[in-house]
């Protein structure tokens, strides 16, 4: 059970002066951050301001006593028992991209990935195989949610060497069975490598008892500030690795003729960290850890089960990914038949004041292959209530109402269960009609496009 009040601990869900709080349904791109972190945060520029490892005043011990406490924390966090696996960096994005180009990888090595990998496990990959002629391989995935291990197993029997997949996925919300992956990987000799960002958040990760050898996580989707990820690797693996960026931090010694390299993670670490946004990250799983992963993934699952039964018998709203939201807790993703994506997520902005997230999800490969444009994701976790799924209904049904539209012939999740009648009201919202009328012109750019949101974009 979600703790009573725990809403208001988060500054950007407060309403104000004749505007209700947002009903924020796009935690899959960014939490949003707790007083804790920001608290955290400001205390480092104020009370500690100095550079880790680098003074001997009280600053620069403080922290750095702070600085490797948060790698200790993170390493307990995900179930390592060595924290000297735990690597600090920007983001995901960075940890995925120094596995990747920071082994030595022989002409004709075989990577797998599946067809619906976020564009930071797919384009570094596609590089990798024009410069240093790796071959890159696609594991086609059940549109359903299921998984094929024989098919993984086939794959494996060609000789690949590594295997790089999400763990789950910011598309439609599906956990992949990462133990029995990694298992069947081990057992060819293949590496793995795991992009945890849609799981860490919202479930417990043992990475011991998953077995994987790398998994990168962003900490700006489980309470942290932007700019924080890490890559936590299994005993070894860090010392097959070459660091992309050399310089302050990452040497014992040099001369003008050569260098000696720390031992990992700090060889990783090049120049001045972002101590602020660590020790934030770190407050941020203190939340996480009060409030319980098993609570908050019971309490998505729970508003996820709303919205889906509300649609269910909505024709024009197709489903992407499992049909039972018990298969993809934190996500809602769907299309509007008739209705523009990027329309549509201004129309439940303008109108009701539901923020999800349009377009192609940094996962473009896999709208091409289909030829879709895009989709709507609303991605649910632990602020939100009742009443933000409530709301997503009501905007999605005016919708409907506003812009006529047929049912487009095709297949889609099967739609199981039904509203129940009065389960979710309608009421009008009062400033929707400009983005309704501009969703009824779907081949029609909107006037105002939010920031990244194109097709171009992710």
């Amino acid at each position: 059970m979600i703790e009573p009040g725990l809403r208001g601990e988060f500054p950007a869900l407060a309403g104000g002066p004749g505007r209700d709080p947002p009903a924020y349904l796009d935690s899959a791109c960014l939490s949003l951050t707790p007083r804790a972190t920001l608290r955290a945060m400001e205390e480092y520029y104020t009370d500690y301001p100095g550079c880790a490892g680098r003074s001997v005043h009280r600053f620069s011990a403080e922290v750095g006593r702070r600085f490797e406490e948060a790698r200790e924390r993170f390493a307990r966090f995900f179930g390592q028992r060595d924290a000297g696996g735990v690597v600090f960096l920007r983001n995901a994005t960075e940890g995925l991209n120094l596995v990747a180009q920071g082994l030595a990888w022989k002409r004709g090595d075989r990577v797998l990935i599946t067809d619906r990998e976020h564009n930071s496990n797919l384009v570094v990959w596609q590089r990798l195989a024009r410069e240093r002629g790796i071959r890159l391989e696609i594991l086609p995935l059940d549109d359903a949610g299921g998984f094929d291990g024989e098919a993984l197993d086939a794959r494996l029997a060609r000789g690949v060497r590594l295997v790089s997949v999400f763990h789950t996925s910011n598309l439609d919300g599906r956990t992949l069975p990462l133990e029995e992956i990694t298992e069947r990987a081990h057992d060819r000799g293949a590496f793995v490598l795991a992009d945890g960002c849609q799981a860490a958040p919202h479930r417990r990760v043992d990475l011991e008892r998953l077995g994987v050898d790398a998994y990168a996580v962003s900490a700006h989707k489980m309470l942290g500030p932007n700019g924080v990820g890490l890559l936590l690797a299994a005993p070894g693996v860090l010392d097959r690795v070459r660091p992309l960026v050399l310089g302050g931090e990452t040497v014992v010694s040099t001369t003008t003729t050569d260098h000696v390299l720390r031992p990992p993670p700090h060889r990783f670490e090049a120049g001045l960290q972002n101590y602020a946004g660590i020790l934030g990250a770190r407050a941020g799983l203190d939340v996480l850890e009060r409030v319980g992963l098993e609570a908050i993934e019971e309490h998505q699952t729970r508003l996820n089960r709303t919205v889906t039964a509300a649609l269910a018998d909505e024709p024009r709203v197709r489903l992407i990914g499992p049909a039972s939201p018990d298969d993809r807790p934190s996500i809602y993703a769907f299309t509007v038949d008739g209705v523009d994506p990027n329309d549509a997520a201004l129309f439940l902005d303008e109108g009701h004041g539901v923020l999800v997230r349009s377009g192609m999800h940094c996962v473009h490969s896999y709208y091409a292959a289909r030829g879709l444009p895009g989709n709507v994701r609303a991605s649910f976790y632990l602020y939100n209530d009742r009443r933000d799924a409530e709301r997503l209904v009501d905007g999605v049904r005016e919708l409907l109402e506003r812009v006529p539209g047929r049912p487009v012939s095709g297949t889609s999740a099967a739609r199981g269960g039904s509203r129940r009648p009065g389960a979710v009201g309608r009421r009008r919202a009062a400033g929707s009609g400009a983005a309704a009328a501009r969703s009824a012109r779907p081949r029609r750019r909107a006037e105002r496009r939010p920031a990244g949101s194109a097709a171009g974009s992710g």
